[in-house]
């Protein structure tokens, strides 16, 4: 015997006889944005174990989980969940689509769109540096706050954005992008330690990354001043650094992002709507 149940329209699952008499009955406690770029925060009763379509997710002592979805995740997310107790649940979750502003600029020069050969080592040296340093573990519980716009002001570029140059697709744009003048302190949006300060890397010029713990992390883009160090514990509020146009950047603009793990995050699901300037 299976029941079919819905909670508020977001997702239908689907609950094993064996699990819970009653199918109303949700496993566990959930807030977010189940949508494509979204953060979903969740809560399980301790020493349960819980997979995102096969995917093994973390828990705290407390039974506190994270999990997100990329700019192009199916519609589709299945969850099992197994109890200390031998328990078992398994639920298929409707993850919302979006649709992104797609752009097509022809008879770009090739110099203006592809990095050039010599620096070719230095990008790949990088990007590893990048993957290490989102792959750290820290004990921060900044993923249960919530958070706080960096900076105020006008919102230069959106979440999930895309460019084709010539006819060939390039990387979509990742966060949000907040236009403000070069030198203008920007604040931790949430607790979290730093895992990667450097005021010169080639696309993003001064770039800081911030682990909120659980896997989320925030990166803080075209820098003109960095002003924290990797293992440095942050509390929400705290001055990370300043505005910049550094890197590969066409003016000075915060540009946020996001990930869980490799899913890419949009911010604003998380923070909200920009506070209006008074």
């Amino acid at each position: 015997m299976r029941f079919w149940v819905r909670l508020l329209g977001l997702f239908s699952l689907v609950l094993s006889s064996s699990a819970f008499a009653d199918p109303g009955i949700l496993p566990f406690s959930v807030s977010g944005e189940l949508k494509q770029g979204g953060l979903v925060r969740a809560k399980i009763e301790p020493g349960a174990k819980v997979t995102l379509d096969g995917r093994d997710l973390l828990l705290d002592s407390a039974g506190n989980f994270i999990f997100g979805f990329d700019r192009d995740y199916g519609d589709k997310a299945e969850v099992h969940v197994t109890f200390a107790d031998g328990r078992d649940w398994s639920g298929v979750l409707d993850v919302g689509t979006r649709d992104y502003d797609v752009q097509y600029v022809e008879g770009i020069a090739k110099k203006y769109v592809e990095p050039p050969a010599d620096t070719l080592a230095r990008i790949r040296a990088e990007a590893k540096r990048k993957r290490a340093a989102r792959a750290e573990m820290n004990a921060s519980t900044g993923y249960l706050a919530d958070f706080n716009w960096p900076l105020t002001g006008r919102i230069s570029g959106v979440y999930g954005s895309q460019r084709y140059y010539n006819g060939k697709p390039r990387r979509p744009h990742f966060g949000v992008d907040v236009a403000a003048p070069a030198g203008t302190e920007f604040h931790a949006p949430a607790d979290g330690v730093v895992t990667l300060a450097d005021d010169d890397m080639y696309f993003e010029g001064g770039l800081i990354f911030l682990d909120h713990g659980m896997g989320l992390t925030s990166a803080f883009l075209h820098l003109s001043g960095v002003d924290v160090k990797p293992g440095d514990a942050v509390a929400k509020g705290d001055v990370l650094g300043r505005v910049g146009a550094a890197g590969r950047a066409n003016g000075p603009h915060l540009d946020w992002r996001m990930y869980w793990f490799d899913q890419h995050i949009d911010p604003v699901l998380i923070v909200g709507t920009m506070p209006v300037e008074k």
